[in-house]
């Protein structure tokens, strides 16, 4: 079913949309910049509309150039009467998301006979998970030890919060709020043993609390967008499409058109993880330009860019590295235009000029040229970084180009720089891990790097 409704012999049947709307600008000697400023749209973006790059799905997008341009709307394909709701779509035409809140994840209960038995032996069976989800001190040797099964536990109370699996809730839902500030700060230090229990709670509270009515949309939307994050790290990509779609739907329930927008970034950001880099792309600059976010403020802006930047390390992931550094050029101007502040630093370490020079690193790296991922490196400090989580983030990024470089003692180096100021991120993470490992097959061990493996629970 497509997105929106065609008439018979118009002219979006012969040409993409985009072309259509650069035939009629061309026609009316309107240059880009002044279409792009009649919609309060950036140049960069009206040109991906025009040359196809960006999808011209949206309904209420293809409207705009419609008035801007003055064309009928059979010209990109609509019909003179399609109505749009308050999100710029056609209602008879995108189905309703089911409604998590309406249809809560019930406690078991209340069977009798055999199935009441068997679903006591398979709790029974599940001890171990349930004392994980209750939050029961793990009984583990040494600190680095204890680290490389952090995420393994982080992960294990995630699911069964998800799956609405035992563990206790907040008892007032006016504590949900102060327990996912509490939950995003420890995000940001990489404290993820207090994240494994305070995360699972707001989840389980948060649903429990729904019940009633849409108070707590907002709040929930938002440990479902931090769970995601926290999955997509410990690359448990089928919890995280799990944890992105429950935010979309709650955020779409609450209204809020930043929750909204972030909720699709982390959508696109599982999209690329599937090798889907084209649909990656698409997703994150279609959510940049909805009319909400132009509403939003300042707030709104620094969203737009953080989701054209995502859509910029997509491109990069996807071998186009012209694309990659347009758009993260693109993201750059928007950075220098908010000023000095970080903003939205509860989106993944928040928007600022640091971390749009942050993802050119890992994005540079990502198309193959390690030397140039390094020289956007040295354009900053660590320091500049608003979390911990991030300056880890730097030295993990800088440790792979290193690597993929052939740099082996430099890119050690990096990584111990990243585990003191993150020992539960490095020692825990997959993807260090996973360095760490080819290090150890691929040359030379140093007893710096037999020790990192040792803490990482690499076997040396």
């Amino acid at each position: 079913m497509g997105e929106v409704r065609a008439t018979p012999g118009n002219r979006a049947e012969d040409a993409h949309p985009g072309k259509v709307i650069r035939a009629e600008r061309v026609k009316q000697r309107m240059t880009i910049a002044q279409l792009a400023r009649k919609m309060g749209y950036s140049i960069a973006q009206v040109s991906r509309y025009e040359t196809g790059k960006s999808s011209l799905a949206d309904v209420a997008t293809r409207r705009l150039f419609i008035d801007a341009l003055g064309l009928p709307p059979q010209a990109l394909g609509l019909a003179p009467d399609v109505p749009v709701d308050d999100h710029g779509r056609a209602p008879d035409v995108f189905a309703e998301y089911p409604r998590l809140p309406a249809s809560m994840v019930r406690n078991l209960g209340g069977e009798d006979g055999e199935d009441a038995v068997r679903r006591r032996k398979l709790l029974a069976n599940l001890a171990v998970t349930a004392a994980a989800a209750a939050g029961t001190p793990l009984m583990l040797g040494s600190t680095g030890n204890r680290d490389t099964l952090i995420g393994d536990v982080l992960v294990g109370r995630l699911r069964d919060a998800m799956l609405g699996l035992g563990g206790e809730v907040l008892p007032e839902p006016v504590q949900l709020s102060v327990e996912l500030g509490r939950a995003v700060t420890d995000f940001h230090a990489c404290r993820y043993d207090s994240l494994s229990s305070r995360l699972p709670l707001v989840i389980r509270s948060g649903h429990a609390h729904s019940v009633s009515g849409k108070g707590q949309y907002l709040v929930l939307a938002k440990a479902y967008v931090l769970a995601t994050r926290l999955l997509v790290k410990f690359d448990e990509q089928q919890l995280g499409w799990m944890a992105a779609d429950r935010a979309r739907q709650l955020a779409e329930a609450d209204g809020n058109a930043l929750a909204i927008a972030e909720s699709a970034r982390q959508i696109a950001v599982l999209a690329r993880r599937a090798g889907w880099h084209h649909e990656a792309m698409s997703i994150a600059l279609t959510a940049a330009v909805t009319p909400g976010l132009r509403q939003a403020g300042h707030d709104g802006t620094a969203q737009r860019g953080l989701l054209i930047q995502s859509a910029a390390y997509s491109a990069a992931r996807g071998g186009d590295a012209d694309a990659m550094r347009e758009m993260t050029a693109e993201a750059a101007a928007i950075a220098r235009e908010l000023g000095s502040t970080t903003r939205l630093r509860d989106h993944g370490g928040g928007f600022s000029t640091a971390t749009v020079q942050l993802h050119l690193i890992s994005a540079e790296n990502s198309t193959g040229d390690p030397g140039t991922a390094l020289t956007a490196a040295r354009a900053m400090t660590p320091q500049s970084l608003p979390t911990v989580e991030r300056r880890a983030r730097y030295y993990t990024d800088v440790a792979a180009a290193l690597g993929r470089w052939g740099r082996r003692d430099e890119c050690v180096r990096a990584l111990l720089a990243a585990e003191q100021h993150a020992p539960q991120e490095t020692h825990s993470r997959p993807a260090v891990k996973t360095m760490v490992s080819g290090l150890l097959l691929s040359g030379r061990t140093t007893g710096e790097l037999r020790g990192l493996a040792a803490r990482c629970g690499v076997l040396v």
